[in-house]
C-alpha cells in the first residue's frame, strides 16, 4: 500500500510540474528579438512606440488573448504581457486616445462595427474578465480616430451558453 502511495505520490508531482512548464512565459526580458521571433512566430501586429517596438500576438477569434512583446531601442524584449485585461482597458483615455494609441495599448479588435446613427466607429475585443467571463469590451471612435467611450459586456459570440443551448 505503502508503494502504491508513493508511486500515486510521484505521478501527480510529474503532471504538477508539467503544469508549470505550461504557465510559464515562452519569453523571458533580456531575449534578443530575433529569438522572441523565432519562439513566437511571427507578430500579428507591430507597433513603434517611442524608441520601442511592440509585436502584437493575438490568439484568435475565440482566443480572447492578445499579448504584447515590447522589444526595446537594444533589440532586446523588456516585457511580455497579457493585454486584454480590464486593467490594461482602463488605461485608455476617452476624448485624448487615438486609434493608434489603442493599438498599442491592447492590440487590433476582433471586429469593428460602425454605428451610423451616433456616427461611432466601435472595435470589440473578446476577453476573459478576472480569468473567468466572457466579456466583450467595445471602444468607440469619433470619426476623427478619438476615442469617445468604452462600453464592456457579456460576449454574444459565447451567450447561447448561458441558456444551456
Amino acid at each position: 500500500m505503502k508503494h502504491i502511495f508513493s508511486l500515486l505520490l510521484t505521478g501527480l508531482l510529474l503532471v504538477l510540474t508539467g503544469c508549470a512548464s505550461l504557465l510559464a512565459p515562452p519569453v523571458n526580458p533580456g531575449e534578443p528579438e530575433a529569438q522572441v521571433i523565432s519562439r513566437l512566430g511571427k507578430p500579428t501586429g507591430t507597433y513603434q512606440d517611442g524608441n520601442d517596438t511592440l509585436l502584437e500576438y493575438s490568439r484568435g477569434y475565440f482566443g480572447q488573448a492578445t499579448y504584447m512583446a515590447r522589444i526595446g531601442p537594444d533589440q532586446k524584449l523588456i516585457s511580455y504581457e497579457q493585454v486584454l485585461t480590464l486593467e490594461k482597458f482602463a488605461t485608455i483615455k476617452v476624448n485624448q486616445f487615438t486609434e493608434a494609441d489603442v493599438l498599442r495599448t491592447v492590440g487590433k479588435p476582433i471586429e469593428t462595427i460602425y454605428y451610423n446613427r451616433v456616427k461611432l466607429n466601435g472595435w470589440n475585443y473578446g476577453f476573459k474578465e478576472s480569468g473567468v467571463w466572457n466579456s466583450m469590451m467595445t471602444i468607440y471612435f469619433d470619426d476623427k480616430g478619438i476615442v469617445r467611450k468604452l462600453e464592456n459586456g457579456p460576449d454574444p459570440r459565447f451567450e447561447h451558453t448561458r441558456f444551456g443551448f
